[in-house]
């Protein structure tokens, strides 16, 4: 009996959720449960992050760009309502307009750019005149650093074949650029030096380890994709013949004879 009588609780307990939830749902005109307001009531709120994206979007065009972005030109560029856009970049004038701010983004010329802040730029001035010049090389120190690259450990003399040109000034270059150092010596006749990069090489060039190189196979690649760039190029279309406006020399001489007999 007792079993009975929990059943019949548990059931009573059911079918009352069942009616709570039923009122919950929303009705339509005639009183029942619309299936398309219900579908509305239980969808997925909008995602939040579309805002987020766009503002980040938005913040990194006007980072990389050197002339100010109108609200207009990033309305159309983003295929976002202006005012959406206006509002997003209120918001970011707002944020870096804080003084834990190096940069600001600002309203010149009628668009936004992003620049470091008046307060800073006497600072900004002592720190760039202490930075290292930029770093450069030449062709000839490029090809020898590729070489090295792809061949390490190496010789002066296996680079001298391979490029078929005295590179000894080159290497020095790379060496006092910390770009190649000393790998002991190859066990052959003269015992010359071996080089290899160093870790400052995988610095400048962005890799974190050798096996980042780019394949000879993908240089392949490159290379045919850059032909056939080049031969998609239209050639301009040939320029129509000028027609010769001269008037025929026989015409005008006949003309000229027409002339002298009814003179």
């Amino acid at each position: 009996m007792e079993e009975v009588e929990q059943l019949r609780e548990t059931s009573a307990m059911e079918e009352n959720t069942a009616l709570e939830a039923e009122a919950e749902l929303p009705v339509s005109a005639s009183g029942q449960p619309d299936d398309l307001f219900i579908e509305e009531a239980f969808a997925e709120p909008p995602v939040a992050e579309s805002f987020a994206n766009l503002k980040a979007v938005i913040e990194a065009a006007i980072y990389i760009t050197d002339e100010p972005l109108g609200s207009e030109q990033i309305a159309a560029a983003t295929g976002q309502p202006l005012d959406r856009v206006k509002e997003i970049l209120n918001r970011l004038v707002a944020e870096y307009s804080a003084p834990d701010r190096g940069l600001s983004v600002r309203e010149v010329a009628g668009g936004y750019k992003m620049s470091t802040k008046p307060e800073h730029h006497e600072s900004i001035r002592r720190f760039v005149k202490r930075l290292q010049p930029p770093f450069r090389l030449s062709l000839a120190a490029l090809e020898t650093l590729a070489v090295v690259a792809y061949k390490q450990p190496i010789t002066a003399p296996e680079v001298l074949e391979i490029r078929g040109v005295q590179g000894a000034g080159v290497l020095k270059t790379l060496l006092d650029r910390k770009l190649i150092a000393a790998a002991g010596r190859k066990d052959v006749l003269g015992k010359p030096i071996l080089y290899k990069t160093t870790r400052e090489f995988l610095i400048q060039f962005g890799l974190n380890s050798l096996a980042e190189l780019p394949t000879l196979k993908e240089f392949e690649e490159l290379g045919r994709l850059a032909l056939s760039d080049s031969e998609e190029i239209e050639t301009p279309p040939e320029s129509s013949p000028v027609p010769d406006e001269r008037p025929d020399s026989d015409a005008s001489a006949q003309e000229a004879e027409r002339q002298d007999s009814d003179a």
